[in-house]
């Protein structure tokens, strides 16, 4: 009587744990938008929120923060970018253009510069790359601080497209490239794909959702 009692008492308080984690995640959404030629489509926790966006020439960047959290004071951001018709240049790859973003971070904080290349990898049908980059310490914002983020390139039939979920926290020799949330980051933006820009569609895009 004692142990099935026992046994009750532990599965309850295993489904309660169980509960109390599911109500702390934060609920994602599909974004699903078109960025020059191909819609990009990811997921994006739902206490995020879209403060920037911005079209200059044939570079596109919306950056969404935590709810009230602002483009200046953040500790999370997750940033998309599209490069249009990079795809025309040959000596383009995601790798390529990851370690160019990682070199923009790179002279940020030469002394405490750390990145993690976590490989090429596709989306859907398209060609991508996946690495941690992180600063120690820089000095932009309101005061000196380490950031860290996870990168993601890929290579669309036109053009180049980034999504990088970044989080500051207190300087540090060294940043936290080697962390386990990165991997639990990069499965919370999964699915990630390109899809086509149907003539006439609008959102939510049906033809891309029902894609996956």
């Amino acid at each position: 009587m004692r142990a099935s009692t026992t046994k009750a008492t532990l599965l309850a308080a295993s489904f309660a744990l169980a509960c109390v984690a599911q109500a702390q995640a934060p609920q994602s959404f599909r974004v699903i938008s078109p960025i020059f030629g191909q819609l990009v489509s990811f997921s994006m926790p739902s206490n995020f929120v879209v403060v920037f966006e911005n079209t200059k020439g044939g570079h596109y960047i919306r950056e969404a923060v935590l709810k009230g959290e602002t483009p200046e004071r953040w500790t999370q951001m997750i940033t998309v970018t599209g490069e249009k018709g990079l795809t025309s240049n040959p000596d383009a790859s995601p790798e390529k253009l990851a370690g160019s973003i990682a070199g923009g971070f790179k002279s940020a904080c030469p002394d405490s510069f750390a990145a993690k290349p976590l490989g090429a990898t596709t989306f859907g049908r398209f060609e991508g790359f996946v690495a941690v980059i992180g600063c120690g310490r820089v000095d932009s914002g309101p005061t000196r601080h380490s950031e860290t983020a996870l990168l993601i390139t890929l290579k669309g039939a036109t053009d180049y497209y980034t999504i990088q979920w970044a989080e500051r926290g207190a300087e540090s020799d060294e940043p936290q490239v080697n962390d386990e949330r990165w991997q639990t980051r990069l499965r919370e933006l999964r699915p990630i794909d390109l899809c086509p820009i149907v003539s006439g569609e609008a959102a939510p895009y049906p033809s891309c959702v029902n894609k996956s």
